[in-house]
């Protein structure tokens, strides 16, 4: 029974990706249909959302780090 667990996390993860492959595919063949020009101003604008979240992910971990400093907790590794 101990494997249980980790078949279906593997399954889950497996269905997720095919799932988020033909999304990409779809929207990708959606963007080519209605032209370049639309295309490279969806890609644009994820790029964009991609720099926001990355920069957002840093500052939370930095607020992270600087709210458990503050705690007293010890965050060394």
């Amino acid at each position: 029974m101990e494997w249980v667990p980790t078949l279906f996390i593997v399954f889950k993860a497996t269905v997720l990706c095919i799932g988020m492959f033909y999304a990409v595919k779809w929207h990708y063949d959606q963007g080519r249909k209605n032209g370049a020009e639309k295309q490279r101003a969806v890609l644009l604008a994820c790029a964009k959302l991609v720099g926001v979240f990355v920069v957002l992910a840093v500052v939370l971990l930095f607020l992270t780090f600087v709210v458990g400093k503050w705690l007293g907790l010890d965050l060394n590794f």
